[in-house]
């Protein structure tokens, strides 16, 4: 009698064991949650004080309620001045543009929308009809291309650097750089700059360009997180990665890193809830 009794209590034990994982993990990977960093610079425009944008990566066709019901009512929630999208919105394994356009076509009447390619996109076969129908629905292609954001006549420079694979071109991703700011400098000089770029880790060649504000995604915030250490592996950082999430300081530049909403390879997030980024500009002479 003891031991059917301690039979079925550990049987129990390990069912409800079982179901709290489940549930763990299926908050862990579709409880979005929204990561708020106030940003400052002297160098930004009184125009563009309280500027708020919306930093979107990494996506991966993952789907956040039907029609993504769910993002698109976040995004309304923040009411961003302007949505980057930091690249992997589809995934090269299993692409389904549709998923991406379903929230891209919604929060294009909220703000508009600014995108670099992600590796995934530069992998697909696909990016060709994904990138019609971001053209179509009006969404700004960025990648290598600058343009002024202008607000009561006063001017910040935003670029994009499309996906740079394979990273060994170091001296062609300086010279694209190069080329954007120098298409721009005779337009405003000493501008404020912005870089929307897939890649975390050529936060070095970012800060050589001097660069202000850069948004990146990639890194999937090191997939598995451990409290108070960080994330255990990110590609093209390895085991331990220095660049997962938040903000990074380089000479003058300062790095954002979305740990993003969807997964590729690895199915599942530990510690490391999908994330919207909103960066809100300043020009009070705080440090950033």
């Amino acid at each position: 009698m003891k031991l059917r009794l301690y039979i079925k209590k550990n049987r129990l034990l390990l069912i409800s064991t079982f179901v709290s994982l489940i549930l763990f993990f299926y908050w862990q990977n579709n409880d979005i949650t929204i990561t708020t960093i106030p940003y400052s610079n002297e160098k930004i425009p009184e125009a563009f004080q309280g500027f708020k944008i919306l930093q979107v990566s990494d996506l991966h066709n993952k789907e956040f309620g039907r029609n993504q019901a769910k993002l698109v009512k976040l995004t309304k929630k923040i009411k961003p001045d302007i949505i980057v999208i930091t690249g992997d919105m589809i995934d090269s394994h299993h692409t389904n543009i549709n998923i991406s356009m379903d929230y891209i076509r919604q929060v294009l009447k909220i703000a508009p929308v600014y995108f670099v390619t992600g590796n995934h996109e530069k992998w697909s076969d696909k990016y060709s009809e994904l990138k019609k129908q971001l053209l179509e629905a009006g969404t700004v292609i960025m990648d290598n291309q600058a343009m002024l954001l202008t607000r009561n006549k006063k001017s910040i420079v935003l670029m994009g650097l499309g996906d740079p694979f394979p990273l060994t071109q170091k001296e062609e991703i300086n010279e694209c750089l190069s080329k954007m700011a120098d298409s721009v400098s005779n337009q405003v000089a000493d501008t404020f700059k912005i870089l929307i770029s897939h890649r975390p880790e050529l936060i070095d060649i970012y800060a050589a360009n001097k660069i202000d504000l850069v948004f990146c995604g990639h890194a999937h915030g090191g997939q598995f997180r451990i409290p108070f250490v960080g994330g255990i592996y990110a590609p093209n950082q390895g085991f331990l990665p220095k660049y997962t999430s938040g903000l990074t300081l380089k000479i003058s530049t300062s790095m954002v890193v979305s740990r993003g909403l969807g997964n590729s390879v690895i199915p599942v997030r530990i510690f490391n809830r999908p994330e919207l980024v909103v960066v809100t500009l300043s020009n009070t002479k705080e440090n950033h």
